[in-house]
């Protein structure tokens, strides 16, 4: 063979390996690089709640199995609307990603103009963990069931009332409730957070709070609980009824937190950021993680999700409207 044909038949071995790596670059779409930049992820409350370590927890495991960045970055403010709505106007890119609560389906109902659509504008993608809220009342208290409690207030009207963490959140919306089904006047008294509150329903200065479990857990020893929300008893509190058990209907939500993406981010990134979520979620430590803050891991399937998202807004907004709260 002369030196020619060997020239040439490397030189058309060398075209056709070009050729065949110019295919499979041309093959690779978005979501087979992706992620392949800095992630943001959205909490938007201050750092240092609930909300925050599980934003920080979720960034650290997403940023091991990616061997990529993610940042939190806390945007505080309005209810979350300033952070929810950073996030709907964001790149549909899956780069920017929100953590968000309960809260992001109660507002629309307590705040009709506000500037991004949950239901369009974001996508959820995993639920990260959820947590049951309890009826709870000071030791002190002779009511030691609902219905005892319920006797107590209808017997001295206008004497006894109940604590929330502030106008339009989810105490606040389940305690109107309670009044509305129950035929109660339990006077509201709004509180800026949890602190405060504890303090005061622990030391006899309020009748009665609705708090989620992971804040009330450190405090149930003091504290009497008598009733949960949601369809299961809470493994903590197996001798405690839910609410709906005792036949009040609409308390089945419970508090949860989840990942959204801005709507419009592509179908494939979309699924393999909930479905590497999800995997973290099923982490053994993540579980126990989660466990210890009195709530439970979610990491159920992306759909599951989606459709609660969409039945709690409904619920909560027929709430809202029947019990006519409104932010004052």
């Amino acid at each position: 063979m002369t030196q020619r044909a060997i020239s040439r038949r490397a030189f058309v071995a060398a075209t056709a390996a070009a050729g065949l790596s110019g295919n499979r670059a041309l093959a690779q779409t978005p979501a087979d690089t992706y992620p392949s930049q800095v992630i943001r992820l959205i909490v938007p409350y201050p750092a240092g709640g609930a909300t925050d370590i599980l934003g920080r927890m979720m960034a650290a495991k997403l940023g091991q199995a990616w061997r990529q960045t993610v940042i939190v970055e806390n945007k505080p403010g309005a209810s979350g609307t300033i952070g929810n709505d950073m996030v709907a106007k964001a790149a549909p890119d899956g780069y920017t990603v929100l953590l968000a609560i309960t809260a992001i389906v109660q507002v629309p109902a307590l705040m009709p103009k506000l500037p991004y659509d949950v239901l369009k504008d974001l996508q959820p993608a995993a639920l990260v963990a959820s947590t049951n809220s309890v009826l709870a009342v000071p030791k002190s208290t002779p009511a030691k069931t609902l219905q005892e409690f319920i006797a107590l207030v209808k017997a001295s009207p206008g004497k006894y009332n109940y604590g929330s963490y502030g106008v339009g959140t989810s105490s606040h919306i389940q305690g109107s409730l309670l009044n509305l089904q129950a035929g109660l006047d339990l006077v509201h008294v709004p509180y800026k957070g949890a602190a405060p509150l504890l303090q005061d329903l622990r030391g006899n200065q309020l009748s009665a709070a609705l708090i989620d479990m992971a804040t009330v857990r450190p405090h149930l020893d003091s504290l009497t609980v008598l009733a949960v929300t949601g369809t299961q008893r809470n493994k903590l509190l197996p001798d405690v009824p839910t609410f709906a058990e005792l036949k009040y209907p609409q308390f089945e939500p419970v508090g949860w937190f989840g990942l959204f993406l801005p709507a419009g981010v592509p179908a494939p990134i979309a699924r393999k950021f909930a479905e590497e979520s999800n995997r973290i979620l099923h982490l053994p430590d993540v579980v126990e993680k989660i466990d210890g803050l009195g709530m439970v891991a979610g990491g159920i399937p992306t759909e599951k999700f989606a459709r609660l998202v969409r039945d709690d807004a409904a619920i909560y907004a027929k709430i809202i409207r029947d019990a006519n709260i409104r932010l004052e």
